[in-house]
């Protein structure tokens, strides 16, 4: 079901980059690259998230004997900042924040988006996986962060870091 979910979703993402209006300026085949280079980019950087994630959860988890859902929750929030700060720089880079104002804006608009569909996500497919199958964390963990990249892509692409309006005159 989520590999079919996930297909869908970039099935989704793709038709909506390819618009002309994705990527003003550029032919469909150009925007279409911009849009998959986005995309690998973004996924390197939820590699990165990934691995620090398992870190810090296997800390809390293992080291430091938290609950499992409290080492969830603390764990996705640290990912979700580390992840905010590499989106801003490297896979959003094109789009730059005019301000600090702006920048805090948007790390705010990325917190109640791709924060909040991470920490919900992560948490309910947890307390699914580990509370009632009895999965190992780590692996229910991973399948958690797979299932919510690619409403997180698309949050970040036409919400966080939206274009701004070219204006004219």
């Amino acid at each position: 079901m989520c590999e079919g979910a996930a297909r869908d979703g970039l099935r989704f993402a793709a038709r909506t980059a390819a618009r002309p209006e994705g990527f003003p300026g550029l032919c469909r085949c150009h925007q279409k690259l911009k849009f998959a280079m986005r995309w690998l980019k973004f996924n390197f950087v939820g590699l990165i998230g990934i691995g620090l994630q398992l870190a810090v959860l296997g800390l809390f988890r293992s080291a430091l004997h938290f609950d499992y859902m409290l080492a969830t929750a603390l764990a996705v929030e640290i990912t979700v900042i580390h992840n905010f700060l590499w989106h801003e720089r490297f896979t959003w880079g094109d789009r730059r924040a005019g301000s600090r104002w702006e920048s805090l804006t948007r790390f705010a608009r990325f917190n109640a988006t791709n924060g909040a569909v991470s920490i919900v996500g992560n948490l309910v497919i947890m307390r699914a996986l580990v509370g009632e199958l009895g999965m190992n964390f780590v692996v229910a963990n991973l399948t958690a962060v797979t299932v919510c990249s690619v409403a997180n892509f698309l949050l970040s692409d036409r919400v966080v870091f939206e274009r701004r309006a070219v204006r004219e005159g």
